[in-house]
């Protein structure tokens, strides 16, 4: 089954929706707490209250820059088909050892994993350093990537 570009776009966008959604409700619980009368301090050792608002300016920022990305996605252009990789290009690389991996080069979230169809995509930045390896490059053309104390050589098997 062929996957479209359009697809994992919305699979990302599902997925920070579900992840807006959990942070919003983390940070109104933070909230609650950090104002329960329960939670007001006893003396000036007592900083429950305080730890708990911080919590819930942490999850309400989170939440925000969930928002932004949800909006950099649904502006995402993904129609447009190119020879070379570029931002939302749908990379299929194949490793020296036989293993492969597919990446979409998406404009934020990256590390975020979707599974489409039972298969896992893996979503980099242009400013990572797969994501710089990978740009301007074709089918066929290699990237080297280090991992750790090793490096690992990838081919650019399909692109779309």
């Amino acid at each position: 089954m062929t996957i479209t570009k359009a697809e994992i776009v919305q699979d990302i966008i599902d997925q920070l929706s579900a992840d807006l959604d959990l942070f919003l409700r983390a940070a109104k619980s933070a909230h609650a707490a950090a104002t329960h009368e329960e939670c007001q301090p006893d003396n000036k050792y007592d900083t429950l209250a305080l730890e708990s608002s911080y919590v819930a300016q942490g999850q309400a920022n989170r939440a925000q820059e969930i928002r932004e990305s949800i909006n950099i996605y649904r502006q995402l252009a993904v129609a447009t088909e190119s020879e070379v990789v570029k931002l939302a290009s749908l990379v299929t690389l194949e490793a020296d050892n036989g293993s492969s991996r597919s990446v979409f080069i998406g404009p934020v979230e990256g590390g975020r994993k979707i599974c489409h169809d039972g298969r896992e995509i893996m979503v980099i930045t242009p400013t990572s350093p797969l994501g710089k390896e990978l740009l301007g490059k074709s089918v066929g053309d290699t990237a080297d990537i280090a991992t750790g104390a090793k490096r690992i050589e990838y081919e650019i098997v399909d692109l779309c």
